[in-house]
């Protein structure tokens, strides 16, 4: 970390749904910079009367960004943070971005209890989650990594049950699939480099109640 880099809080958005709420709720509590958007062609929006700097990354990996300290700071969901598994702390339970992950099934492959899905196959972008998570119910199943269109593997038979994210379970039912066990819910949090949190703890310290003083006021509605 430079001197310049000390001069600097360097906060990482995502791409994506929760990039406008997480823009927004900074820029109520005074940290924003012009040019800010989830389209800009700069690779990094600097607010040079604050001493802050933006960067807007993929969602999976804004915590290796945070974790490395590229970023001193990010805005991310809950559900990237259990998958990613990095090592960084997690400041702040932002409350916007609600979902749930999900284990679904075809309606006609629905059972009585969890227990009866054991050795059935599972589709999910979340290999790690899905996995910690039927370990922890004493299920074995086969996980099998996708990155997109979960809903279609039972459709075509690469698999009995998926684990995907849920918010108003209409994806869902228009594809016949029924919800039969929460894995966890999921929403924005404000996580923080390691070593940036103690040498740039009175910066990271107000950003954060600052935040959080926006919550407790409504105003990030």
């Amino acid at each position: 970390m430079t001197s310049s880099d000390m001069d600097y809080l360097t906060v990482a958005l995502p791409k994506g749904k929760l990039f406008e709420p997480a823009a927004r709720i900074l820029a109520k509590a005074g940290y924003t910079a012009q040019g800010l958007s989830e389209n800009s062609r700069k690779l990094v929006i600097a607010n040079e009367e604050k001493r802050i700097r933006f960067i807007i990354t993929k969602t999976g990996d804004l915590p290796t960004y945070v974790e490395y300290g590229a970023a001193d700071i990010g805005i991310i969901g809950k559900d990237v943070l259990l998958e990613e598994n990095k090592d960084v702390y997690e400041l702040l339970d932002l409350k916007f971005g609600y979902c749930r992950m999900m284990v679904a099934v075809p309606k006609e492959l629905l059972k009585e209890k969890l227990s009866d899905y054991a050795h059935m196959r599972v589709a999910t972008k979340y290999s790690a989650t899905a996995e910690r998570f039927f370990h922890s119910m004493g299920i074995q199943v086969e996980i099998i990594k996708l990155n997109g269109s979960i809903e279609l593997a039972p459709m075509v038979g690469l698999a009995e049950l998926i684990v995907d994210l849920v918010e108003t379970g209409r994806t869902l039912r228009e594809n016949n699939l029924i919800e039969v066990a929460e894995v966890h819910p999921a929403t924005a949090r404000l996580i923080a480099n390691r070593v940036s949190f103690k040498v740039k703890f009175d910066r990271i310290h107000q950003l954060a109640e600052e935040i959080r003083a926006v919550l407790e006021s409504g105003a990030a509605e």
